[in-house]
């Protein structure tokens, strides 16, 4: 079974600190926890200061609730599967979960549930990574179709994606 602990060293180099660029739609954003993720567990209330000094308890917390346990990637059986498929919801929302359903030829809702989980563990994790990994880039080059001015972080997107290797 995969475990968390063993994809936050990869998230946090990949994120770096605070960030607040007008041009990245996540507004301002630390440690790869925008303002919006800080609020919807920390309340409404909490203000850009509140998320610039997150904690580590904090961030382990969010990663963990909101991300990892989203893809129920306790239970995935290959761990380098549950890296490229938590790392891509993390930085995707849920197209990271719902293109891999797609991939696996299970209901695309979004919510990670048995069948997901069976249809993944079924596969070869090796060709599942990589098709996942295909899937995430032709997603990068959609997103700069949609959007040119994304062309700006298409370098640090590949070269993050690259980084996930399977091991």
């Amino acid at each position: 079974m995969a475990d968390y602990k063993s994809l936050v060293p990869f998230i946090k180099v990949h994120e770096g600190g605070f960030v607040d660029d007008p041009l990245d739609k996540g507004g301002a954003t630390n440690m790869g926890v925008t303002i919006g993720t800080f609020r919807q567990f920390f309340g409404q209330h909490s203000t850009v200061n509140d998320l610039k000094a997150i904690t580590d308890e904090q961030w382990n917390y969010i990663f963990k609730v909101g991300y990892w346990d989203r893809w129920r990637a306790d239970e995935i059986l290959n761990q380098s599967v549950a890296n490229i498929l938590v790392d891509w919801v993390w930085s995707s929302g849920v197209h990271g979960i719902r293109i891999p359903q797609r991939l696996l030829g299970v209901t695309d809702d979004g919510i990670v549930g048995s069948v997901t989980l069976g249809a993944l563990n079924n596969a070869v994790p090796l060709e599942m990574f990589y098709e996942i990994r295909g899937a995430r880039k032709l997603f990068i080059y959609d997103i700069i179709k949609a959007t040119p001015t994304n062309e700006r972080f298409r370098r640090g997107w590949l070269n993050r994606l690259n980084d996930l290797q399977f091991n």
